[in-house]
């Protein structure tokens, strides 16, 4: 939350006073705002002061006037927004072919990094204040401390008993039943796919992946000589079962399918737990391996766990990939991945891959996750990010041109904004840096055309008043290109 500076006008801070409490629902939308003349009574200001503070949230779009009746809290902007469109889901799928996005990739960040942004919205982690540095640094400390040689004796191939069993533990929470010896640490969830698809693929089979689908994954799939078999994904469900089912009729030879179920990059989309076991039981009915992406799953609007994929198997025939990064500590680089079946293969390939990982972030990840300071840590990350996430909704449904439309997710970092018709987003993210502002277009998730218009939003990030003006300039932008 934005905190008003001691330096800030008396006005504004009586403002910020009462925009925490709508933000974080404790003044619910249609809760009458107490009067002028109570604020001027409460804070000890003056009539100007106190009606000033009005109209600033006014302004903003979190009180409105009622005619003698004084200032009311505000539905939100983004409820008359309309939601993200729905794929065709009865589309016959594209024939599947090789990636071709690393150049659009490359061009991108080479793009990104020759134009430093004061303002970016293409990152996906918090900010860095949002994690746990000094509980963090503290268990390092700790670990250095009982292993004094843990820089210099080699590491567990298969990653550090301790973290594993930290791993396992909390993976009940999600309704598997894992043992360490499920468990291999890897260098983040990228390396996790990596070694998962060359596991169970060979150069010039068939994916099965989400239409949009992350980048990184494109990536990962070009690099190994895989072809690409883009499957309709809800912005509100994620992964079209029925659309899936078609491919596998259609489609003979398809390897692996992956999916993010959980809070899905881009689109932020949830499976149900009816869908999750339906897409389970799919991929074994038709022996196909179904490898799981879950970055962002931690970071719902709760605190209540969602289901993995992995908690419906019975055959081990799914390969659960599991970032650490976005939610704990984007400096250690630590993921994991359980691989059913391919559990031996998985194991030689990240050997033969990378080697193992070093022992001291793994012992100061085990540490951090056994205690409770892992939990509270995870419920202020869920509690900032949704604020962030909303606050910047707001700021598109107020400030984007007519016909924009944005499904608002109930939980990660990203929002997927779909921009009116002829709207192009790489030229808005050229304009854009040009500004000091960095997106990330839609172009960038698929191997297609169907989301030129379309815009990933990072929310990881706290909404400062220059984060909330470079919103405006992005709306008056894409403005601009109707």
């Amino acid at each position: 939350m934005e905190v008003a500076a001691p330096a800030d006008p008396l006005y504004q801070r009586i403002a910020q006073h009462y925009r925490g409490a709508i933000r974080s629902g404790l003044m619910p939308a249609g809760e009458r705002m107490p009067s002028v003349r109570s604020l001027q009574r409460l804070h000890q200001v003056s009539l100007s002061t106190a009606l000033q503070a009005c109209r600033r949230l006014e302004d903003e779009g979190l009180l409105e006037a009622r005619p003698r009746s004084g200032y009311f809290v505000r539905v939100p902007r983004r409820g008359g927004m309309p939601p993200a469109s729905e794929p065709d889901f009865a589309r016959a799928p594209d024939p599947a072919q090789y990636v071709g996005i690393h150049d659009r990739v490359s061009a991108f960040v080479a793009r990104s990094e020759g134009c430093p942004a004061q303002v970016d919205f293409g990152a996906t982690y918090a900010a860095a204040e949002a994690y746990p540095g000094e509980a963090l640094k503290a268990a390092a400390i700790r670990a250095l401390r009982r292993q004094p040689d843990l820089l210099v004796r080699p590491a567990d191939a298969a990653g550090e008993l301790a973290l594993r069993t930290a791993i396992a533990r909390r993976a009940l929470d999600g309704g598997m039943q894992l043992s360490p010896d499920d468990i291999t640490i890897t260098h983040g969830c990228i390396e996790a796919l990596n070694v998962a698809l060359r596991a169970v693929a060979q150069p010039g089979d068939v994916v099965a992946v989400e239409s949009p689908t992350y980048y990184g994954l494109l990536q990962v799939l070009e690099s190994l000589g895989l072809r690409a078999l883009e499957i309709p994904c809800s912005p509100n469900t994620g992964l079209s079962i029925e659309a899936l089912a078609l491919a596998f009729d259609t489609q003979p030879g398809i390897k692996a399918v992956v999916t993010g179920p959980d809070h899905q990059n881009p689109l932020g989309s949830v499976m149900p737990d009816a869908d999750k076991a339906r897409l389970v039981a799919l991929c074994e009915q038709h022996q196909v391996p179904l490898i799981e992406d879950d970055t962002y799953g931690a970071l719902g609007n709760d605190d209540v766990p969602l289901r993995a994929l992995k908690a419906w198997d019975r055959s081990g025939n799914v390969i659960r990939c599991v970032s650490l990064r976005k939610t704990i500590a984007p400096g250690l680089r630590l993921g994991w991945v359980s691989g059913g079946r391919w559990h031996a293969r998985i194991r030689m390939l990240k050997y033969a891959q990378s080697r193992a990982n070093e022992a001291l972030p793994q012992l100061t990840m085990a540490e951090f996750m056994a205690s409770s300071a892992y939990e509270r840590h995870l419920a202020r990350l869920r509690r900032q990010v949704r604020q962030q996430r909303e606050r910047i909704a707001e700021g598109i449904a107020a400030w984007f041109p007519a016909g924009t439309r944005l499904s608002l997710p109930p939980g990660g970092m990203l929002l997927w904004v779909e921009l009116p018709p002829g709207a192009d987003a790489h030229a808005l993210f050229e304009a854009a840096l040009q500004q000091g502002i960095r997106t990330v277009p839609g172009t960038l998730f698929s191997n297609s055309h169907r989301y030129d218009r379309y815009v990933r939003i990072s929310c990881g990030h706290l909404v400062t008043r220059q984060a909330e003006q470079a919103l405006r300039t992005l709306g008056a932008l894409a403005a601009a290109q109707g």
